[in-house]
């Protein structure tokens, strides 16, 4: 009997469109501001939640909800710096970040030393 009332009430609710999912694929021209950090030399060679292996060479990024191998744009908003990575990680698992990049990618736009930086960032799939 609960199971079937479960069933009705999810049915309803989706029924009224209540209930949606929220996908940032939706959104692919829309420029979007956060922080970005990138990942210590310890997770080289470690499998990424894509399966393949994790370089710190590569311009690769983790984000916690876009399809792995989308391609996006980073700009480094000190100093207006982009840099075009893909996603191929799960993470960051801290709020105020949207990515964590490869060291190469950080380096390319930022400064290493300062550890994280405020960005924009634009999907170009």
């Amino acid at each position: 009997m609960m199971k079937r009332l479960f069933l009705v009430i999810i049915m309803m609710i989706s029924a009224l469109g209540l209930y949606s999912f929220k996908n940032d694929t939706n959104d692919n021209d829309e420029v979007k501001t956060s922080y970005a950090s990138y990942y210590h030399d310890k997770f080289n060679g470690r499998k990424t939640a894509s399966g393949e292996k994790f370089s710190n060479s590569k311009l690769t990024a983790a984000h916690r909800t876009l399809p792995f191998g989308t391609k996006v744009k980073v700009t480094n908003l000190r100093n207006d710096q982009s840099v075009v990575v893909v996603i191929n990680d799960r993470g960051p698992f801290t709020a105020s970040r949207a990515l964590d990049l490869s060291k190469a990618a950080f380096d390319e736009i930022g400064n290493l030393d300062r550890g994280t930086m405020p960005i924009e960032y634009e999907i170009l799939d």
